[in-house]
């Protein structure tokens, strides 16, 4: 199958998309990276919506955006969409619920092909936390580089997680604190909206780190919290740095991203990584990356590009994996790593055009996802 797949992630910097071509052999899964970019977020939607009218309009406006980036890489046999995450609603480590808006009516109704979305809710009515779903894609496919020792699969996008990959063992999978979102809140308010992040790292680059403030800002309860667990900007936002002494904003920017390093770091010694693959936009913050590298040595860190997978499109890959399997009768949730109560199939599907015929479901476990040479550049 040709399958597109749709997100904008928690920074909402850009709407990503990928086309995948997909299919199983025994218990492989083989994908085959055709293309991937980042599209403009509409800008009149970077605010979240406040009331239920705003709900409904944004609803109906990010499923159009969405709908118009899909009609551009037609054709495809389906879609699968992530959405826009705009609300995660975690008190006492447990996921109360979690809202992803993008209405894939309008996707199906632009396209005409049948859309897969709502993908991480069935988790947590399952007891999940509905996060971090890329450990479904990163399990299955650093499974052959974890025959040893584990391996970790890192996406550092406005939330950072993990999947740690052990041999012999479930893997296991957790969002470990900010990513960019911290960093992304500074930039804003120091921009007065104009800029909505710290574009190769120009500004914490001129900084230094101020341990006094990085001490304050590990004291943070959610680090020694155990997982499963998951987080999102209800909590790391603007609003979150107040009470933190005022400092410059080269400074604030150079310490936020030595905290995204060092927490990373802590959450991936403390499980005895060999390797860390990583991707996602903090990738391509340069002081950023500088700064995990040392936090992480000698654990050597890999860029998930080396491995077939563009750093940028690898969230819309996942979209694109966990909607065929869902196509498929195959669960698309890890429940080691989510917490839900067993495997179950994710989404909610709307028909494109024509009569809904799905094929018959897939009765052979998938053990390994094996990613093939691309088909084309991106």
């Amino acid at each position: 199958m040709r399958v597109i797949g749709l997100i904008s992630g928690t920074s909402m910097d850009g709407i990503d998309v990928a086309v995948a071509d997909l299919s199983i052999n025994g218990d492989v899964v083989e994908l085959v990276p055709v293309q991937c970019a980042e599209h403009p977020f509409p800008k009149d939607l970077l605010e979240k919506p406040r009331d239920l009218a705003e709900v409904c309009a944004f609803d109906t406006s990010l499923g159009q955006a969405f709908g118009e980036v899909a009609a551009g890489y037609l054709p495809a046999d389906l879609i699968s969409s992530l959405g826009q995450t705009v609300h995660h609603e975690v008190q006492d480590g447990d996921c109360l619920g979690t809202l992803q808006l993008g209405q894939p009516a309008w996707i199906a109704e632009r396209t005409g092909v049948p859309v897969i979305a709502d993908l991480r809710v069935r988790d947590v009515a399952a007891g999940g936390q509905g996060a971090p779903l890329a450990s479904t894609l990163d399990a299955l496919w650093l499974a052959g580089m974890a025959q040893d020792a584990p391996a970790i699969a890192l996406n550092i996008g406005g939330i950072a997680n993990i999947t740690v990959v052990r041999p012999g063992s479930q893997p296991i999978a957790y969002d470990t604190g900010p990513g960019n979102a911290l960093m992304d809140a500074v930039m804003e308010v120091l921009s007065r909206g104009e800029r909505r992040q710290d574009t190769n790292g120009e500004f914490a680059g001129r900084g230094t780190v101020r341990e006094d403030v990085l001490k304050k800002l590990l004291a943070d309860p959610y680090y020694a919290k155990p997982w499963p667990k998951s987080t999102g900007k209800e909590h790391f936002n603007a609003e979150y740095l107040h009470g933190f002494p005022t400092v410059q904003a080269e400074d604030m920017l150079r310490t936020l991203a030595e905290l995204t390093a060092r927490t990373i770091a802590d959450a991936c010694r403390a499980h005895d990584a060999s390797v860390v693959v990583a991707s996602g936009g903090g990738m391509r913050n340069p002081v950023l990356v500088e700064a995990l590298t040392k936090a992480l040595d000698p654990i050597p860190l890999k860029i998930s590009d080396s491995l077939g997978l563009p750093r940028d499109g690898k969230e819309a890959y996942l979209a694109a994996l966990l909607g065929f399997l869902t196509w498929h009768g195959i669960a698309g949730n890890t429940p080691s790593a989510t917490g839900a109560s067993g495997p179950r199939l994710l989404g909610s599907i709307t028909p494109g055009n024509g009569p809904l015929r799905m094929p018959e479901p897939v009765t052979t476990a998938v053990t390994k996802l094996n990613v093939g040479d691309p088909k084309c550049a991106d």
